[in-house]
């Protein structure tokens, strides 16, 4: 850690990451591979250390936004095949041939612009089930085959694949609704059958645990893989943890008067002589205001709320119960005991969103343990 500046700062337990592939893929059907979800910078926590990690594990397939993330895996020695899951400008194509990067092919126009600009780069087709986002209508699955089987002659077409996008729900209309999009998915890759595509998939990180099809040899995972869940409410394999840890430190220790204000807004009056600290992260680290006054921090094992609205660089908090606290002390911002999953119910948002939004100013360090 001494070159590393104790300001805000990020530990990436790689060990971790590694057991928690290993822990899913147990769950997994004999056989099967997994294929990474490293986007966003393996959701925050680097997506070439993640990468270079996981390959030593026997990792060979991987899923990025876009073509700058494919390509910076490439350059930093990423093998295997890097799949693009959403969209490419057509005048790009060429950059995924030079660097063996497959592109998923959003909508029949997308695939009649790549099939005009001769492009040569492995593709797959996007099929949508119901999500609405991206892909070709499986409630027409013959259209879809028929589109599917145009470009299977004209672009290096290697899979298929749809999204599930309510597979973490256990409610009733929810679980109807996976195995209707999961039903739709089979019928299509069915009808193509004879083409031998070999990427055919649709399970993600919550699909691979709790629903089943017969197109199982892949499963896409992400949010379990860094140990945060896709719903709050779900419960994960056993083992299954987060391995980013977010500290800070503890600047200043000052004394604030009943009735005084702390903060930008004076949204907070003291309702008592208190002991008041300083940490040294901010909204510009990705540290969201929206915890303002709702949030806390852990320091010497002791919870700490947050007093004032979150600045740029800096919040305060609560110490007044905290004893022997002093300039320098670690804060521990997100931990096991309280994950992005729990900061996110503070701010009604999600735990993805929460790694995803810390900065690239704060250094991410990497360990084993």
């Amino acid at each position: 850690m001494n070159e590393v500046v104790k300001r805000s700062w990020v530990e990436i337990n790689l060990s971790q990451i590694e057991r928690n592939y290993e822990i899913y893929k147990r769950s997994m059907p004999s056989g099967a591979s997994i294929m990474a979800v490293v986007k966003a910078d393996a959701y925050g926590h680097g997506d070439a250390a993640v990468a270079a990690s996981l390959q030593k594990m026997g990792v060979t397939h991987w899923a990025v936004s876009n073509v700058e993330e494919a390509c910076g895996l490439r350059k930093a020695g990423v093998a295997g095949e890097i799949l693009i899951l959403g969209y490419t400008p057509i005048d790009q194509l060429n950059v995924l041939e030079q660097y063996d990067i497959t592109q998923t092919l959003i909508s029949e126009g997308y695939a009649e612009a790549a099939a005009a600009a001769r492009g040569k780069m492995k593709c797959q087709f996007a099929i949508d089930t119901g999500m609405n986002r991206i892909g070709l209508d499986a409630k027409k699955p013959t259209d879809c085959i028929n589109t599917i089987r145009k470009y299977a002659d004209k672009l290096n077409l290697n899979g298929l694949f749809t999204h599930l996008c309510v597979a973490d729900s256990d409610n009733e209309v929810h679980l109807r609704f996976t195995d209707g999009q999961i039903a739709e998915f089979e019928a299509v890759a069915d009808g193509l059958a004879d083409l031998g595509l070999e990427n055919i998939h649709c399970l993600n990180s919550a699909g691979g645990i709790w629903h089943k099809t017969k197109y199982d040899s892949l499963v896409r995972l992400g949010i379990m893989l860094y140990g945060l869940k896709p719903d709050f409410r779900n419960i994960l394999p056993d083992g299954i943890v987060p391995g980013l840890t977010w500290k800070s430190v503890v600047s200043m220790v000052k004394k604030v008067k009943k009735d005084e204000s702390i903060g930008y807004g004076c949204s907070y009056i003291a309702d008592k002589d208190m002991l008041v600290a300083t940490i040294p992260t901010g909204y510009a680290d990705g540290y969201n205001r929206m915890l303002s006054n709702k949030g806390h921090v852990v320091i010497n094992g002791n919870r700490a709320p947050i007093v004032g609205r979150i600045c740029m660089d800096q919040f305060m908090v609560d110490v007044t119960d905290i004893p022997d606290i002093k300039m320098g002390d670690e804060v521990f911002l997100l931990t096991d005991s309280y994950t992005a999953d729990d900061m996110a119910q503070k701010i009604g948002t999600i735990g993805y969103e929460v790694i995803c939004s810390i900065s690239k100013r704060v250094p991410r360090v990497y360990i084993r343990r």
